[in-house]
């Protein structure tokens, strides 16, 4: 038996000096294999032929068998490798060798690439991706962050506001070192301390009628993560317009919630929820009724997850549902939310169109 096993890595080492190809090299071998098998098979017991080759096809058997899982296991790896680096980048794609990401990018997304809703695809749409973000206070700060941490490609984030010392309880993004620095170049500095992979357009200005058409039709998702209810309803309307999705989020005190509004794709819009905004002084804000400091931080998080399955795909998302979370008695609920035929900003979305 040794001495056929020391025939095939003769004939094995012989062809690879000669560079003969490599599915030549495995066939030559296959038909030493399947000859000793046939021996073994079909001559009797005690033959010399057959007992020079072990006299008995069984182990042979099992040593193809555990050759193939090995080939098996190469080609499903080369697969999924293909999959991160596929042939036919795109022209805008950076130079790392004819593939999308380089080695560094390929280790840092290494755990967004082995599960299976994301992968080397979603990942590659993740960095193809352009997000804006509105507001970069408490819950824009995780969302940010947790959006060039995932590697997407362009954020950009528009706040005229300053980092003060009382933002920094709940404000992440920021430091202590840039009070009195506008709050969008602060997060553009640390966003890209955590990822100079990715591309940030900071906006230090309001978010306006006259601009928001403009600036949102160079971004394919938008979230709002404002404190105002005029800016709320200014966002939904263009965002309506544009038929972008909006992931829009709200907290206080204890209490947050989100929402996917997407009519265009039979989901809801911000003004079918909440077609009237609340009497003034109904709806405090945070530095009137106090916010506890890590409640944005879930709210945030919760955003850039939904952002990420909107891009990538993944899972099932919040468009027709509004998550509330309840974090002084630690409590979820989700109410369903249906787009409506005599909504002043989208008249009943997709449905109304149809």
């Amino acid at each position: 038996m040794f001495g056929v096993i020391a025939l095939g890595v003769a004939i094995w080492a012989l062809a690879t000096v000669l560079r003969v190809p490599l599915r030549i090299r495995l066939a030559l071998v296959g038909v030493l294999w399947a000859v000793v098998v046939l021996i073994n098979l079909t001559l009797p017991a005690g033959s010399p032929l057959r007992t020079a080759t072990g006299n008995d096809a069984r182990p042979w058997l099992v040593l193809a068998g555990a050759a193939a899982l090995v080939l098996a296991y190469r080609a499903g790896l080369g697969a999924l490798r293909r999959r991160v680096r596929p042939q036919a980048p795109a022209a805008d794609a950076p130079d790392s060798g004819g593939a999308p990401f380089s080695e560094v990018e390929l280790n840092r997304y290494a755990r967004h690439i082995i599960l299976r809703e994301v992968g080397g695809p979603g990942q590659r749409k993740l960095k193809d991706a352009r997000v804006l973000v509105i507001g970069a206070g408490g819950l824009g700060a995780p969302v940010l962050l947790y959006l060039a941490g995932a590697g997407v490609g362009t954020i950009g984030v528009i706040d005229d506001d300053t980092v003060e010392g009382s933002n920094l309880q709940r404000q992440i993004i920021h430091t202590d070192a840039r009070i009195g620095l506008p709050k969008v170049f602060s997060a553009q500095e640390q966003m890209l301390a955590l990822n100079p992979f990715v591309t940030v357009r900071p906006y230090h200005r309001r978010l306006t009628e006259s601009d928001a058409e403009a600036l949102f039709s160079e971004y394919d998702l938008i979230l709002d993560g404002t404190d105002n209810m005029d800016t709320r309803y200014l966002v939904n309307r263009v965002a309506v317009r544009l038929q972008k999705p909006l992931v829009s989020a709200a907290i206080t005190q204890w209490e947050g919630q989100i929402g996917l509004y997407d009519p265009a794709r039979g989901g809801a819009c911000y003004e079918c929820v909440f077609p009237h905004p609340p009497a003034p002084g109904l709806v405090p804000s945070c530095a009137e009724a106090g916010v506890i400091g890590p409640l944005p931080g879930v709210l945030g998080s919760m955003m850039a997850v939904e952002a990420i399955k909107a891009i990538t795909g993944a899972g099932e998302g919040l468009r027709g549902r509004l998550l509330i979370y309840d974090a002084l008695f630690a409590e979820t609920r989700t109410i369903a939310t249906r787009p409506r035929p005599d909504c002043a900003a989208c008249h009943g979305g997709a449905a109304a169109s149809a």
